[in-house]
């Protein structure tokens, strides 16, 4: 499929069914330290490796295209309010069936049902509401690898600051 990487062809060429997939804690846990190592454990004795790690605050606009398919939905003027309302953890997480994984890991979207269903997952032990649930998980390998590219790009000032590097050096290679 299209949606596979060089990379992920690579790793399943050589035996293994490993995949990448985002996963971002939410600012009702981002800045607890004690709890996102608490996480950060979870996440390796369930196999995963963390390949990328950003904390930052998101803007609103930010948050708009990262859930613009809610864009349409009551409650995603209050989903905007509160993820840009504070810090998050946004991950790489890689491992065999990561997307499965993760998800298994943060339990379902409603943290009372996470409490009922799930009661040891993520959702269920650090959320509080179906907003403030602690944690985000891509759903399938296109949107992880969409949520990859658009939550770890680098902004456009930084691009530029790159290019203008690799200009200048390689006009000053060209004088030798």
């Amino acid at each position: 499929p299209s949606y596979i990487t060089h990379d992920q062809r690579l790793l399943r060429l050589r035996g293994g069914d490993r995949e990448s997939t985002f996963a971002m804690l939410k600012p009702d846990v981002a800045s607890d330290t004690h709890t996102v190592d608490e996480i950060k454990q979870r996440i390796a004795e369930a196999g995963l490796s963390i390949e990328r790690e950003r904390v930052c605050r998101l803007s609103r606009r930010r948050c708009g295209k990262f859930y613009a398919e809610h864009r349409t939905r009551p409650f995603y003027p209050a989903l905007l309010g509160f993820m840009s309302s504070g810090p998050v953890v946004m991950l790489e997480l890689s491992g065999e069936s990561a997307i499965g994984a993760w998800r298994s890991l943060i339990g379902p979207t409603s943290t009372e049902t996470a409490r009922k269903e799930a009661p040891r997952s993520l959702r269920a032990m650090y959320g509080s509401d179906n907003t403030r649930n602690a944690a985000h998980g891509s759903d399938s390998p296109a949107s992880a690898a969409r949520e990859i590219r658009l939550m770890f790009q680098k902004p456009a000032w930084r691009r530029l600051e790159v290019y203008a590097g690799l200009a200048a050096a390689f006009l000053l290679t060209k004088r030798e």
